[in-house]
This record gives C-alpha cells, structure tokens and sequence, in this order.
C-alpha cells in the first residue's frame, strides 16, 4: 500500500510541476516559412488566392483525398469560406476563411478547427516581386490557452509545422513552375 501511495504522490506532483510550469510558458507561437517562384508576383497571387488549389499543394489538404469539402462564396475573394471534413480523419475538421486581400501583396486567412481539438489560427501569405520571382512567404500564428500550453514544451511545432509547410510551398513552386 506504500509503494501505491508514493507512486500516487510522484503522478499528483508531476502533473502540478507540469501546471506551475504552464503558468511560465508562452502561449503561442508564429511559424514563418519562405520559397523564391521563378514568376512574377501576379502569378502567384492569382494562384495562391485561390483556395482550391490548395489541393494541389498543400500537404495537410493531400493527406486525405477523398475528404469532404464544401464551398461558399466566390474563391479567391474577401469572405470565401473552405470547409473541410476528413473522411479518414488524417486532417481533421474545420474551415478557413479569407479575410483580407491587399493588393497583389497580401492574403490573410482564418481558420478555424474543429477536429482533431478546436482551435483557432490566422495564416498569411506575403508575396514581394524580386524581378521575375516572386518571394512568397507564408505563415501560421496560433495560440493555445493554459494548460494546453504545456504542450509546446513536449512538441516542437515549430519542426513539425514547419516541415509541412516546407514541402508544401516546395509543391507550390513546382506547380507553377511547369
């Protein structure tokens, strides 16, 4: 019964130190990943604003094919929203929303999961002409509420987001330089 009890007070004092260490722990985090598109700029705006074609790039989208989608408003406008339901459950449920278009510069997205947990991230892409290449830049900003926050210290979404992101934007570039 001892060794029951000790083994009790390490579990209750490993998740209270997890806690107290929760307090101290920042709660969001911003991921920012950058491709050079041998195109100009207004090549990758008109491709990248529109959402659907984020099926032929974007790694999370791929992983599961025959996920059920569904559309409203007019893609690659202010207000268009991309719902998405993962059929083999590999990308979850949620919706992305576009927020903002500036110029051939600038879209700013909201999504919004659901599944595989709620959350709530904002994502951007950023494109600056370089001559005849485009500098695309996209990015993720999200937060996670205490306790959850916890878990930034055991994964390094930083690495696992960013690696993502990565091979999509690799995609990206291969799509539109064809």
């Amino acid at each position: 019964m001892n060794i029951f009890i000790v083994l009790l007070l390490v579990i209750v004092g490993l998740i209270a130190l997890l806690l107290i260490i929760g307090l101290f722990t920042k709660k969001g985090y911003t991921i920012e990943r950058t491709v050079i598109i041998n195109k100009p700029r207004e090549d990758v705006f008109n491709y990248v604003k529109l959402m659907k074609n984020q099926d032929y790039f974007s790694k999370w989208v791929m992983k599961d094919p025959n996920m059920k989608k569904n559309f409203m408003g007019t893609d690659g406008t202010e207000g268009f929203i991309y719902e998405w339901n993962s059929v083999d459950n590999q990308a979850g449920e949620g919706e992305m929303e576009i927020k903002r278009i500036t110029g051939q510069e600038r879209i700013d997205m909201e999504i919004r999961f659901v599944r595989p947990m709620k959350a709530f991230s904002e994502a951007a892409f950023v494109l600056e002409s370089s001559g005849t290449q485009t500098i695309t830049k996209w990015s993720f900003k999200s937060e996670m509420k205490y306790p959850m926050n916890v878990m930034m210290l055991l994964v390094s979404f930083e690495k696992l987001l960013g690696k993502d992101m990565e091979e999509s934007l690799a995609m990206l570039k291969g799509n539109l330089e064809k």
